[in-house]
This record gives C-alpha cells, structure tokens and sequence, in this order.
C-alpha cells in the first residue's frame, strides 16, 4: 500500500537528524581530549577541574599568574625576563623604569629586586629624601611625634604632635582637667588625651552629674512618701507618724480613769457592753485593769434575788495607755493657745456673774424702794421680776 506524502516527509526528516547527531558524536570523541575531559549527552566536551578550553586542551593557570605559563593546572611558570611567584616582578626594572631618583644608581637582583645607591645628602629606598634638620637632629619629636622638613628641604624641622600632647617637641601633656569638666566638687585625674572624675558621695557618671537616688530601697514605712537628696532622703509621714523613716507610731493622748455605774443582774455581768462615752472607746488602749466592785450597803427590794443579785456597784476601770515622754512643739503650741481661751473665758464669765449679782443688788433695793411707797401690788411685781432674772442667770450658767 503505498504511504502518503506527508509520512514519507516525517520520515526523511528523522533520517537526516539521525545523521547530523551520529556525525557530531563521531567529532567530539575525535576532538575532545578524554583524557582532561568528556563527551556529555549534548556531544559536547566538557573538561576536568584544572583544564579549559573549547577540547579541554589548555590547564588553568595559578590564581594571580600575571607573565608566567602552565604544563599541569594551577603552575605559574614565569615568561623570560619576570620573577617572583606570581611572575610580576621585572628582573631589568632599572633598564626598563629605573625608579631611583636625584642621580641614584639603580643595581638590578637576579629575583627581580633592585637598590638605589644615593648621593651624599639623599636617603631613603629610591633616594627621594634630602637630609634635611630632621635627619640632622636625629628624630628629635617625642611621644610619637612625627619630624617634618619638607622631605629635607625646609630650613628647620617641625614636630607634629599626638592628641594629647602639645610643645615644641611634643614634650608637654595636654591638662584635660583644666576645663573642670567634673560637677558637684568632683576631683578631677589627668590623663593622656582624657580625664577621670573621682565623685562626691552621692553622686555618679562619667562628669559626676547623676544624683544617686537614694529612694530606690525605699526607706519610708507606714506608707511615707521619699523625697530624694544629696546623699540623703526625706520622709512625708501619714496618719500622724513621725521620725526619720515614719517609724514612730502617732502620739496617744492620755486617757483618764472613768468610773461608771450599772446595775448589773449577774445573768448579765458576762455580755455586758459599755456605753458610749465610757473609756472602751478610747482608741489604742492597751491594757484593762480587773474590775473592783464596791459595797454601798443598798439591797433590793425584792427579797427574791440573790444576796448579791441587787447590789448597787460601783465598777471603776483603770485605763493604762500608752502616754509620750515629751509634748512636741505643735502640742505645746496647742496646749498654751487652749489654756489661754479658757483663763479668757472663766474671766469673762466671772465678770458677767459679779456684773449681774451687783445689777440684782440694785434692782432689789428699787424694790424695796417701791413696795415701802406704792404698797402691795407693787412688791409683787418686784419679786416677779427678780424671780426671772434668777432663772436668766442660772439658764446662762448651765449653758456655760
């Protein structure tokens, strides 16, 4: 049967690539050298580590082989007229460059080197100095100070001075501490090229500038507020505590003894509780004396009761407080302030009193005055008179 024209095209194309592949793997194992390298799945040759090349026919010369050659990968075999490991030196530099300068003779080394032979007045590796004042003086600049003469030129040296020190020759440390960078009376230590600040108890840092805290332990109790000082703390006490740290408990005014009367059925004698007013309502009182019970010789009426059920008792507690050595000027303030008022006040009312007793003296003369006059309608209404200015007097007296 026959094929068609398009299987038949399909069919010579395969042929032909055939072909071309067969003939190129044929060229890479003839050109490529097997022995530095290999034909990879593409037909081309790819080299060996050391080898280059398009058929890996040229070795790989030493990393920074400027004029040399190779036979194995990583030589450097120097090309005539160079030397050194990396062949970069020139063994005819004084033919070729002669570097000396000012008139030198340059002499050429076998491994590439050369030297200068200088003139009288001229030193250094290519004779480029002129002995000039420095060379003269022998290095005179001290603590690294570096000579300078203008290469040997200049008239007189100059020193030029490391930081820190000054002078003609750099002989002089620099005074750090003469600016007084230190704070607070601080002490201050020089240096070269710095300083140290040797601080004042209560402070800190480079310049001694930092106040220590000093409320960072916090040494206020009972709930004191710290205020911080120079080597010091303050202490705002609370709730009437005072001392350095508010350690001392507030001042206990002194309670005195009271004495209270109760009939007291015995039922009752257990859960008895004082009234107010009565010494169980003084703060802080830390002690209570037994209770003594005195015998008024009054029995009840009730011949029912126990013997000693109806008693009339007379209970006396003694209070023992806490009581301050001393009175603080506050106190002491207070108290002569409250004394004062009242030696006011009691001379006061004593005046009043002698005022009103002397005015009633008069009034009941004017009465006795009217009745001897007027008769018996008159002395009545004189002894109502003096009867209300009774009762004003004794209503004052009370309400004082």
């Amino acid at each position: 049967m026959p094929r068609s024209p398009r299987l038949q095209i399909v069919s010579l194309v395969c042929i032909l690539l055939a072909q071309q592949l067969s003939a190129q793997a044929d060229e890479c194992s003839a050109l490529c050298d097997l022995a530095h390298g290999r034909c990879d799945e593409d037909d081309k040759c790819s080299c060996d580590p050391g080898w280059e090349g398009e058929y890996c026919e040229k070795c790989v010369r030493m990393p920074g082989c400027l004029h040399g050659t190779c036979h194995q990968p990583w030589q450097c075999m120097c090309l005539a007229g160079w030397a050194g490991k990396f062949c970069d030196r020139d063994v005819q530099i004084c033919i070729h460059q002669n570097p000396c300068q000012n008139g030198a003779e340059c002499i050429d080394d076998p491994e590439g080197e050369y030297s200068c032979v200088c003139p009288e007045g001229f030193h250094g590796k290519h004779c480029e100095f002129k002995t000039g004042p420095c060379e003269r003086a022998g290095s005179p600049c001290k603590n690294g100070g570096s000579c300078q003469d203008e290469h040997g030129y200049a008239n007189s040296f100059t020193c030029r001075c490391l930081v820190g020190y000054i002078g003609e020759l750099c002989e002089l440390d620099v005074d750090d501490c003469l600016m007084r960078p230190c704070a607070n009376g601080a002490t201050c230590h020089d240096g070269i090229n710095r300083f140290s600040c040797e601080c004042q108890v209560g402070f800190e840092g480079r310049f001694c500038t930092i106040n220590i805290d000093n409320c960072v332990d916090g040494p206020c109790q009972n709930g004191g507020r710290c205020y911080d000082r120079v080597n010091d703390y303050d202490c705002v006490c609370i709730n009437g505590f005072t001392g350095k740290t508010c350690e001392v408990p507030p001042v206990l005014l002194p309670v005195p003894t009271h004495v209270t009367m109760n009939r007291l059925a015995p039922k009752d004698s257990q859960n008895f509780t004082p009234a107010r007013g009565t010494t169980d309502d003084y703060p802080k009182i830390t002690q209570l004396q037994p209770i003594r019970t005195v015998d008024m010789g009054r029995r009840s009426s009730n011949p029912s009761e126990k013997p000693n059920g109806g008693l009339l008792k007379i209970s006396v507690k003694e209070v023992v407080t806490q009581r301050d050595p001393g009175l603080t000027a506050p106190q002491m303030l207070t108290l002569v302030v409250f004394g004062g008022l009242t030696a006011l006040l009691v001379l006061l009312t004593i005046a009043l009193v002698l005022w009103k007793k002397r005015r009633g003296r008069h009034r009941s003369a004017c009465c006795q005055i009217s009745s001897g006059r007027a008769g018996k309608a008159q002395d009545e209404e004189c002894q109502v008179q003096m009867l209300n200015t009774a009762m004003t007097e004794i209503r004052k007296t009370t309400e004082l």
